[in-house]
């Protein structure tokens, strides 16, 4: 639920009697991942999706009968042979979902509404629930933090709650959200509980490198994918709030400078749109190096090879080298910043995915990828 955060908590705030389902495991071609939610409210509104359409309006009613008799229930949906109008995914998955009532006197619901807060501000944050277990057991929470403390307890023996909070520290520093199998005493044998590990990590950063027309396109892209968008360029001329508004940084100083004193991850996708020989190549020669997501440069093939040539004599090796995705973006024919940007995102895309960027058509191939993040 915690992919709900910016809205969900404003919803607790108001002291709304709600009830949260929550994809805890899928199968096959199921169209939403572990950790996506849809909320409903005692007025019949409704947030988020569990299923892209496939099975939201079953959720909606459990989710009604969940706040009317305050029962948490995990119900499993998939495809009927027997019945295509039946239930279930037509797209052949099988998807499970925790729908959890959260009235305004639950003791989860405190634990819930403090896990949203610190997502919704940034805040890395992991939520623990019980989704196969005694029925006590199924109203019980734990919130915990990247340095390990944590609030809320799961019952019962002292050494669940630190194997628990061991478990959501590794999902928090693999960006994971998944089911992990438990016993009722701590230990890792499983066969006594199920419990549902959400984590939220403050948004990935995306830095565009660059402060040209392709770059206020590809900051509009990268808002739309989640990314937290810094734009870099030396020029100052060039490099103002005016001109991305929508980036949620605007830095003037030499690309590779900056990088230098910039924090980046594994997540951290640079997009070099500046194709100049001189900001080019010391930037690149410190970002190939860096353990991030993906290393991107914009520029014809002639520039390319050029490219390629300045950074063997500067030292990269061949397998530094190979980490370029150089000329950015995928084939697509665009022509305009906006196409541009649309390609680049799709490459992001792909290669975050284990995407091939070919057509879906005729593929004979599974459409989504399970383990891939």
């Amino acid at each position: 639920m915690l992919d709900l955060a910016a809205d969900l908590r404003r919803w607790l705030a108001q002291d709304r009697d709600v009830a949260v389902a929550t994809v805890v495991s899928v199968g096959g071609s199921a169209p939403r991942g572990p950790g996506a939610a849809l909320a409903v409210d005692t007025e019949g509104a409704v947030m988020g999706s569990v299923s892209g359409g496939c099975v939201e309006g079953a959720v909606y009613d459990l989710c009604e009968q969940a706040m009317q008799n305050g029962l948490s229930v995990l119900e499993r949906f998939g495809y009927s042979d027997q019945d295509a109008f039946a239930v279930g995914l037509t797209c052949g998955g099988v998807l499970d979902v925790l729908v959890t009532p959260l009235p305004v006197d639950a003791p989860l619901r405190a634990l819930v509404r403090a896990a949203l807060d610190l997502a919704a501000t940034g805040e890395a944050v992991a939520l623990v629930r019980v989704v196969r277990g005694p029925a006590a057991r199924l109203d019980a929470g734990l919130l915990v933090r990247p340095d390990g403390s944590y609030e809320g307890t799961l019952g019962g023996h002292a050494d669940l709650d630190r194997t628990a909070t061991a478990e959501a520290r590794a999902a928090l520093d693999a960006g994971r959200t998944g089911t992990v199998e438990v016993s009722e005493d701590g230990s890792h044998c499983p066969g006594g509980l199920t419990l549902l590990v959400e984590s939220s990590l403050p948004a990935p950063r995306m830095i565009v490198f660059g402060a040209v027309d392709f770059a206020a396109a590809l900051v509009r892209a990268g808002k739309f994918l989640g990314y937290h968008v810094t734009v870099c360029d030396a020029r100052p001329v060039f490099t103002t709030r005016a001109r991305f508004p929508e980036a949620d940084d605007v830095v003037v100083d030499w690309p590779h400078r900056y990088l230098l004193r910039t924090t980046t991850d594994a997540r951290t996708v640079l997009c070099v749109l500046t194709h100049d020989a001189k900001f080019d190549i010391p930037l690149l020669e410190v970002a190939l190096r860096l353990p991030v997501a993906f290393v991107g440069a914009m520029g014809s093939l002639r520039t390319h090879l050029d490219r390629d040539r300045r950074l063997r004599e500067a030292g990269l090796t061949q397998e530094e080298l190979k980490r370029l995705r150089s000329p950015i973006g995928l084939d697509l024919g665009g022509r305009t910043p906006e196409e541009t940007a649309l390609s680049i995102a799709a490459e992001i895309v792909a290669t975050r995915r284990g995407g091939t960027g070919r057509p879906l058509t005729g593929a004979g191939r599974p459409i989504h990828r399970s383990g891939v993040h």
